[in-house]
């Protein structure tokens, strides 16, 4: 499932959003010049994290866990991640505020990542990717915007079909798609363990962010 719009009109224009998408796009292109090395520094490597391994420069490894949310091992990585940012982070950023809603995908993002090192603490893998934070994104979509739908690119063996889906039903089964491979991303290759603690952090921490009952506009 691809996800392409949702229905909930945003109030104000989504900046933060926009900025941390800009970021990502320009560390990107960083990456393509620097090369394979940009990951091997600042991507989160779980055993070097808990073993408390200093990065060249005498950065303490958990200052990975910040600059590894801003890498991407590849232009569909990226595009992917960037993707579920825009269509829901502007309605969560309206919800909680520019500040607010920055603070929240930092914060989250680093618990994700956090998450991923203890459930995989012998890799050696690097971590990379914003889906941790995006992951808290969804989960605070899901319980800030229960009602609302999602409009979908949907694949069915050789069938594809656009049609509009509840957000629960949507990041419902994002979220249980990401539960049943947990025991893939173990050995350290796809993060899948950020994704689920990042999803549950969104889930636990966006009232303290929120401060209002959830509402909601249709956009036609």
């Amino acid at each position: 499932m691809i996800p392409l719009k949702n229905d909930v009109a945003r109030e104000h224009f989504p900046s933060v959003t926009l900025a941390i998408v800009v970021a990502n796009v320009t560390v990107f292109a960083w990456q393509l010049a620097v090369g394979p090395a940009s990951i091997q520094v600042f991507g989160a490597i779980p055993a070097l994290i808990l073993r408390g391994e200093y990065l060249p420069g005498g950065l303490p490894p958990a200052f990975t866990l910040f600059t590894s949310m801003f890498l991407h091992g590849g232009l569909l990585h990226l595009g992917g991640n960037m993707l579920f940012l825009w269509i829901f982070g502007g309605n969560v950023e309206d919800r909680l505020g520019h500040l607010g809603y920055l603070v929240f995908y930092l914060l989250c993002g680093l618990l994700a990542g956090t998450a991923q090192v203890f459930a995989a603490p012998l890799s050696r893998v690097p971590m990379v990717g914003a889906s941790g934070a995006i992951a808290a994104v969804l989960g605070a979509y899901f319980l800030l915007f229960p009602t609302s739908r999602v409009y979908t690119l949907v694949f069915l063996l050789f069938f594809v079909r656009a049609m509009y889906l509840p957000a629960v039903l949507f990041l419902g089964i994002w979220f249980l798609l990401q539960l049943v491979s947990l025991p893939e991303g173990a050995s350290g290759g796809v993060a899948f363990a950020a994704h689920v603690g990042g999803f549950l952090a969104g889930l636990l921490l966006v009232w303290l962010f929120a401060g209002r009952g959830p509402r909601r506009r249709m956009a036609w």
